[in-house]
């Protein structure tokens, strides 16, 4: 059995989203699993709602009537992330019922979420976490922890959006104690600190070794379903420090601490610094080959049982039609926001 990927993988830095599907793809190839040609697949893997690449629904569309079966990596929900664009989770759920053989989600609390706003359950669901590639995010050569030096914080982000937690960090530039922490902060940022050093975003060879050159990540963002920085981070070794909010808490476990404003943040860090090795001892995340194993076995155990879902043209037209519409709307109101 094949599978595709239908996304655009990019080299180089990018988002979460892409690292981890890249690293998937990666390990399909290595072990000989990967079709290239969406055409020469028996199961495409779609990456949600990919946002100015509609045409992947038709491209679904065509390759489920040639006789491929349809596995749905789902992200979000997107309006939790955002707070806003509900439409296109209203369209993501649209597609799930109409098209999807199978769903994955990547975290308990993505399904949960999900199913709340109102997505119907698929026959064929499953939730499994991300793993980034592991020849780049693991433990060789990173620094050791030693208390009698300064600890050292890091935080990253692909997007400056305010959502990702830049009031935590700049809470933290202004308040950290310099004599006994340090931070960075690498990727896009939205303000300047004033303290904490910045890196633009790297490469992921580049990102993998500055994390272990420190020893604590730390993670702000809001209703992250399954945090990409954070699980690359926790396999290079870093305790976590958390917002607890969307999959952080089910991703770190006993490995970090969770918190929920900047007083319970301060303490919660102390507590890391105080017992190192504790936390470090409790990281415990699948790897790359498990996940992907993961993946194979999921798709692999419904492309046996066969497309169950007749695909009429009108249906597909009409959510095709519901795609466009949001994507006309989207476009009048950015240039509106822009006079």
């Amino acid at each position: 059995m094949k599978i595709h990927i239908a996304y655009d993988i990019k080299e180089g830095p990018w988002g979460g989203g892409n690292q981890q599907l890249k690293a998937l793809r990666d390990e399909f190839v290595r072990h000989g699993t990967y079709a290239s040609d969406p055409q020469t697949a028996d199961v495409i893997l779609f990456n949600s709602f990919p946002t100015g690449e509609e045409r992947r629904f038709r491209q679904i569309y065509n390759l489920r009537k040639n006789g491929a079966t349809i596995i749905h990596r789902v992200d979000g929900p997107v309006s939790r992330i955002r707070d806003r664009d509900f439409e296109i989770d209203r369209l993501i759920y649209a597609f799930n019922a109409l098209l999807a053989d199978g769903t994955v989600f990547q975290s308990n609390w993505s399904l949960a979420e999900n199913r709340t706003l109102g997505m119907a359950q698929n026959s064929n669901e499953t939730v499994i976490i991300n793993a980034p590639d592991p020849g780049l995010f693991n433990r060789a050569g990173r620094q050791a922890f030693d208390i009698s030096r300064r600890v050292r914080l890091i935080a990253t982000s692909w997007s400056p959006n305010p959502r990702k937690g830049f009031d935590y960090y700049t809470f933290l530039d202004r308040h950290l104690d310099a004599e006994k922490y340090e931070m960075t902060f690498v990727g896009r940022s939205p303000v300047k600190f004033d303290h904490i050093r910045m890196i633009d975003p790297l490469d992921s060879a580049s990102l993998a070794d500055e994390l272990k050159r420190h020893d604590i990540f730390i993670t702000a963002s809001s209703n992250d379903p399954c945090s990409n920085s954070l699980i690359e981070a926790l396999h290079c070794g870093l305790p976590a420090l958390v917002l607890n909010e969307g999959g952080h808490p089910g991703i770190v476990g006993d490995a970090g601490e969770t918190f929920a404003n900047t007083e319970e943040m301060m303490m919660a860090l102390e507590r890391i610094a105080t017992d190192y090795d504790e936390y470090q001892r409790n990281i415990a995340l699948p790897g790359l080959s498990e996940v992907a194993s993961k993946y194979f076995e999921f798709a692999e155990s419904v492309h046996a049982q066969g497309g169950t879902k007749n695909v009429g043209f009108i249906s597909f037209a009409a959510l095709l039609c519901r795609v466009y519409a949001w994507k006309t709307r989207h476009a009048i109101s950015f240039w509106a926001g822009r006079r």
